[in-house]
């Protein structure tokens, strides 16, 4: 019954051939047909003929086109595959000298020829091969022989097949038996026999290797196998059985067709001679230096685990939306990221496996991009050494394999320390307050298993936080010892910089110290022997889980080298089934690979010119009506033609490529057709939009969106092009060309070449009066006004600061000379950076002074190029002082602001000491802000040299709420030169410990928008023996331009920087001396009179800023607070800050709980003591001051909706009541909202932020 089937439904009478196939849901035939001889489709041609479903015709309508190859004549199939020839063969019986026999033998031969002209095994049919779908299952289709098939193409591909060469045994049995042999003395062996195929061609492999084995089995081709070796070695027993049969005897005479004779053989290899034996070397980025003008950049993922790498070494890594490990956007350092040491213990010389974080040049140096791998190779002091980074598709893991081989002929020790700071967070909530960040982090150390195991403590009950672990194990050597350290300052030290931790400066073990750490960081050493020529694998695994059980298999799981070899094998796969999910090649990857270096990094030379950036002066928030956020980087696409589509369908596939690498983009189109097909051209990108939504991008974040030009403001325009990182337009050709645009040198100033060299002396400093309370580092001044810090090999264990301020203007001061600075509010807009990094405590404001002869230089302050000599820190009432001796030339730097001005004064007093006349320069340096953050700023700075007063101006329109305001640098040399490019100055890859510019002559003078803006300032002079001379930097801050120039003029010379000096000696003075203490402890005495006081005016009340915390906001409570301690030093103050308060009030009688400066944006919540503040602070005053007319004061309310009973608050913009009442009535009514009861008649305790326990009791009301 099985063997009577219907052929009609399948059979084409007109054409007497048998279609492909059948559509059931349409009930219609396929329109191609099996209609060649040379086909495993004549075994179902001669059972149908056999059984009397088909005529004959049948048979004789399959095509017999003959080629000669390999000297025979044979019969040409399709696809040239081994399949097609001999798989009927297995049950069909085969007669000598016929068609099908000559041809059978013919094929085997050509195969066996093709083979050996590309080195290889032989037999080629259809099978799996190097790709996989998105499960990683193996995809399947046919391969063939150049010259046995129709089929073009097909010597793209090279792919064998070991079970093409088993059934080639029925043909040609001791060839192929020989080549069995062979293919199981290279291994294609497996558990269930031959392996299924092995891939050869070059697009599919990954760098450095020749072949994929397939390693998986097919039960159909092992079946096959079965019956090819039952015919060799069994005497053909299925032919016999074939040929027994009653129904095929009558039509066996079909198979035993003689060869035609004829002389016109098609010429298939001819055909094929134009694609044939492609083998193209995968595309790849090679880079032989780290200093690429912008960072160069590969996108590593599986989906969820997300790596970028960069050609000096930085980048990140980030699971899912969180950051596992730290990393900043700057484009000029590029000095954030996982990193490893390498040291050689007994000259104690290191380096590191990239470029960061040492900064060590290698004898050689090569970054590779490949597809889903980034490699490393650089030599050191005869070390080689080679790093493999991927990450794995099968596990949220990350694995970079270090291979380090000994070149120096002799025995060598070497120490591999890991280093990452750990994050597990918000990337944006780490940013703006890392210190607070790090506080929740706890680390355990599981040494059985070489490994660091970290998790964020939850905030509450609700909280379910991953786990993320760092793994490190040596491959095929024993290491001497291992050790391990999870906490920052002990790693790095204090004061020191991670290109030369204090790690790196002892030969000790790390402390192995865990638990709550302040500063997490996961690190591993490892000691190692190396014998000459020795090398050895380290793998280095960071990697993420839900759970800690996950993390403990997980750490379990990659133990085994073979697993680690897994997903190094795996992840080249991988990277080929995200490039097929958007049908893009190697090539394409590359090329979106390159340019998604300018979208991480700001990049000025893929983004628009300098004139139109100028030009703008609209903000984030105008982009709100396009549907951007404005937060994802910008891709700008200009579009004019429907002639240009695969230009629209290259950027769709890039930002889908960045969006499986776990990189967010939104992708704006513009649509300027002019040609009045304009509505076509939207047509036509729409639709690609369209199909391109066909991959998964469930949870991701960036869309793309277009828009015909004529629906686009002319300031919109200006907007867009302004805040898109790339800009690509299709009148500037292909983006290939777009992206190998030549960019120019950054700096063409000369280098300063030293005419004397520089002799280091150590130098006698002072001797200052006994300190009070010295504790080996610092003391107070025998009056107390000062505090006193020696700055020698000593640090402080944590940044000793002073915070100076006025009411509108501040600054954080370092007693190593760190600082930032900010105008009107501390948070939102930072003329300099603030880092909030207690262990390295670096900044963005710096000074040099610089021998012009020898070319040494160093800073008056320890930070940032510290000298080897002493230095000293005076911090007193509004101002620091740093005095140091260097090479004979002493000098103090003092600074300070004015008591109302916006302006910080830095003065440079220089005294030539050396007995010798001294050519020198001292140079300025501060790194522009303009907003809370560098990373989110810095594109939008715009800097000039304003002419009529000689400063550098800055600006950041696109800051809304400070878009008008004007920042300047200045100093009154008129023979200075300046430059506002921080990459130039600095150099890229470099740092301000040893900044570029300090290498060159002179500063360039570049200025202008697009820049990594800063402004630094040089002076050169010569001071003969016993002179002294006097430079002042001035920093500040204006509401527009006319009111920065009317400041720097106010401001410039000697006599106004001395002036505003004894203004804060004298403002000081009164405030602080209004009351005096005296008790028997002289400690106390110290601080209350005058510290504490001093402290709270200039830190909370005026700054509400410090190193660790740069709020800039107000808190209701918390300002009221402080001005009770200014009653008795200036009531004003308190009046003040009770009136500003009250307008901070509701209409409901609750008010913002903290808000920010200029504009009032702040968060209205359920905290029921905030309000209460204002009738108490008001009542202390006026019982002080009997000041009752302050209770007649009319102030308005805010207006805005009341928080929610189920949201703890929310965070906007208030408006303004047009209502105004008296103080007294604020207060009134801060009393009644107060009086609220619970069903017992008690008073509702409310919410609070207190964190003590308590602040929960009443938060649900």
């Amino acid at each position: 019954d099985f063997a009577d089937m219907e052929y009609d439904f399948l059979y084409d009478r007109s054409q007497h051939l048998f279609t492909i196939g059948y559509n059931a849901e349409e009930h219609k035939r396929d329109g191609a047909c099996y209609d060649l001889l040379a086909s495993e489709a004549r075994l179902a041609s001669f059972l149908a003929i056999a059984q009397g479903k088909v005529p004959q015709e049948n048979w004789f309508a399959l095509g017999r086109r003959l080629t000669n190859t390999a000297g025979s004549s044979v019969l040409l199939s399709w696809s040239g595959s081994m399949f097609e020839y001999l798989m009927p063969n297995l049950v069909m019986p085969t007669y000598d000298n016929t068609l099908i026999d000559h041809s059978n033998k013919g094929s085997v031969k050509r195969q066996i020829e093709y083979g050996r002209q590309q080195g290889t095994p032989w037999g080629i049919s259809e099978s799996c091969y190097n790709v996989v779908d998105a499960h990683l299952n193996y995809q399947y289709r046919a391969f063939g022989v150049p010259g046995l098939g129709f089929k073009r193409g097909l010597g793209e591909d090279h792919v064998i097949a070991p079970y093409a060469t088993v059934m080639a045994l029925m043909v040609d049995p001791q060839p192929a038996f020989e080549n069995i042999e062979l293919m199981v003395d290279k291994g294609y062996e497996g558990k269930y026999g031959l392996y299924e195929a092995v891939d050869f061609t070059a697009a599919r492999m990954p760098r450095g290797q020749e072949q994929i084995i397939i390693q998986t089995f097919m039960v159909h081709h092992l079946g096959m196998s079965l019956l090819s070796l039952a015919y060799v070695l069994l005497d053909q027993p299925m032919q016999k059985r074939f040929e027994a049969e009653p129904q095929f005897q009558a039509t066996l005479l079909l198979l035993q067709e003689q060869i035609p004779r004829l002389s016109n053989y098609y010429s298939a290899v001819a055909d094929t001679n134009d694609i044939a034996v492609s083998m193209a070397i995968p595309e790849m980025r090679v880079i032989k230096t780290p200093h690429t003008p912008v960072p160069e950049v590969q996108l590593l993922s599986n989906g969820t685990y997300h790596v970028m790498v960069s050609n000096s070494g930085g980048g990140y890594s980030r699971w899912r939306d969180n950051a596992v490990t730290r990393w900043r956007e700057d484009s000029t350092c590029d000095n954030w990221g996982t990193f490893c040491f390498i040291r050689d213990t007994k000259s104690n010389a290191f380096w590191s496996n990239s470029y960061h974080p040492t900064m060590a040049d290698g004898k050689i140096y090569e970054a590779v991009f490949s597809q889903g791998r980034v490699e490393f190779r650089r030599i050191d002091n005869e070390i080689e050494t080679h790093t493999e980074i991927i990450v794995s598709p099968e596990d949220d893991v990350e694995i970079r394999r270090i291979q380090i081989s000994n070149r120096s002929g002799q025995k060598r020790e070497i120490d591999i320390t890991s280093y990452a700071e750990v994050v597990l967070a918000n990337a944006a909530s780490d940013a703006s307050h890392p210190a607070f960040s790090n506080l929740f982090i706890q680390t355990e150390i599981v040494e059985t298993h070489n490994a660091i195991m970290c998790t964020r403590r939850p905030r509450n009950s609700e909280e379910h936080q991953p786990w993320m672990f760092h793994l490190m194990k040596v491959n095929n050597k024993k290491a001497s010892s291992v050790s391990y350290e999870t906490d920052r300052s002990r790693f790095v030290g204090r004061g020191n910089a991670i290109s030369n931790p204090k790690v790196m400066q002892e030969i000790t073990p790390l402390s192995n110290s865990q638990g709550s750490v302040l500063d997490p960081i996961v690190s591993v050493r490892y000691v190692i022997t190396l014998e000459a020529e020795d090398t050895i694998t380290i793998d280095m695994m960071l990697g993420v889980t839900e759970t800690k059980e996950d993390c403990k298999l997980l750490i379990d799981k990659y133990q085994d080298r073979h697993l680690r070899d897994r997903a190094f094998e795996l992840s080249w796969t991988h990277s080929q089934v995200t490039l097929r999910q958007i049908n893009a090649s190697e090539a394409d990857a590359q090329l979106f690979g390159k340019m998604a270096g300018s979208v991480i990094y700001a990049n000025p030379h893929f983004r628009a010119e300098q004139d139109l950036l100028l030009k703008n002066h609209r903000g984030q928030s105008a982009l709100w009506s396009y549907s951007i956020s404005g937060d994802l980087p910008i891709v700008l696409l200009q579009i004019t033609s429907t002639e240009n589509m695969d230009l629209v369908k290259q950027l769709i596939q890039a930002r889908a490529y960045w969006q499986l690498k776990g990189l967010s983009v939104d992708l704006f189109i513009w649509n300027e057709d002019e040609s009045g097909y304009r509505q076509v051209l939207q047509e036509q990108i729409q639709s690609l939009i369209t199909a391109s939504t066909n991959f998964n991008t469930h949870g991701k974040q960036g869309g793309i969106f277009v828009r015909p030009v004529d629906q686009i403001s002319q300031e919109d325009r200006i907007l867009l092009q302004t805040v898109a990182r790339v800009v690509i337009s299709d009148k500037k050709g292909s983006l290939a060309d777009q992206l190998k645009k030549k960019i120019p040198l950054s700096n063409i100033t000369s280098y300063l070449t030293p005419t004397q060299s520089n002799v280091a002396v150590a130098e006698d400093f002072y001797d200052y009066p006994e300190r009070i309370f010295n504790n080996g580092l610092g003391g107070f001044s025998p009056e107390g006004h000062e505090y006193i810090i020696t700055s020698g090999k000593k640090s402080t264990p944590a940044p000793w600061v002073n915070i100076i301020a006025n009411k509108y203007f501040g600054t954080v001061l370092s007693e190593r000379g760190s600082s930032y600075t900010w105008y009107e509010n501390a948070h939102s807009y930072r003329l300099t950076p603030w880092h909030n990094d207690p262990v390295q405590d670096t900044g963005g404001e710096a000074f040099y002074i610089r021998d012009e002869k020898t070319g040494h230089f160093w800073s008056p302050s320890p930070y940032p190029a510290k000298s080897t000599n002493d230095y000293v820190t005076k911090h007193g009432f509004g101002y620091s002082v740093f005095e140091h001796r260097e090479t004979g030339i002493t000098t103090d730097m003092e600074i300070f602001l004015d008591t109302e001005a916006p302006v910080k004064f830095i003065i440079i007093n220089i005294n030539n000491e050396s007995g010798n006349d001294r050519k020198l320069s001292v140079t300025g340096f501060m790194q522009w802000v303009l907003g809370d953050l560098a990373p989110k700023s810095a594109m939008h700075v715009v800097t000039q040299q304003d002419a009529a007063t000689g400063a550098l101006f800055a600006s950041n329109p696109y800051n809304t709420e400070f878009a008008s305001k004007v920042c300047f640098f200045d100093t009154d040399d008129n023979n200075k030169t300046f430059t506002a490019s921080r990459t130039e100055f600095i150099g890229r890859n470099g740092s301000l410990q040893k900044p570029d510019a300090m290498k060159r002559v002179r500063l360039s003078g570049k200025y202008g928008a697009g820049l990594d803006s800063c402004a630094a300032l040089q002076v050169a002079f010569e001071l003969a023996p016993g002179e002294k001379k006097q430079i002042i930097f001035r920093l500040g801050a204006a509401n527009n331009l006319g009111e920065a120039r009317n400041i720097v003029q106010k401001f410039k010379g000697s006599n106004a920087a001395l002036d505003a000096l004894d203004r804060v000696h004298h403002l000081w003075s009164n405030l602080l001396h209004k009351v005096k203490v005296e008790t028997p402890d002289s400690a106390f005495n110290f601080m209350a009179n005058g510290w504490l006081m001093y402290q709270t005016i200039a830190c909370r009340l005026w700054g509400r800023s410090g190193f660790y915390q740069s709020g800039g906001a107000y808190g209701f409570r918390d300002q009221l607070q402080d001005t009770l301690a200014s009653l008795h030093a200036d009531p004003s103050l308190t009046k003040e800050q009770v009136l500003l308060a009250a307008s901070r009030q509701f209409k409901e009688g609750d008010a913002q709980h903290w808000w920010h400066p200029p504009l009032g944006r702040g968060v209205r919540t359920h905290c029921s003591d905030d309000y209460l503040w204002l009738p108490y602070v008001a009542a202390k005053y006026i019982q002080h001051t009997n000041d009752t007319g302050i209770l007649d004061e009319l102030v308005g309310f805010l207006e805005g909706r009341p928080v929610n009973q189920n949201e703890e608050s929310y965070y906007d913009l208030p408006g303004t009541s047009p209502d105004k009442a008296t103080l007294y009535e604020h207060c009134k009514l801060a009393v009644q909202h107060g009086f609220r009861y619970g069903v017992h008649g008690l008073p509702l305790i409310g919410a609070g932020d207190w964190n003590d326990g308590m602040n929960m009791v009443g938060k649900d009301g």
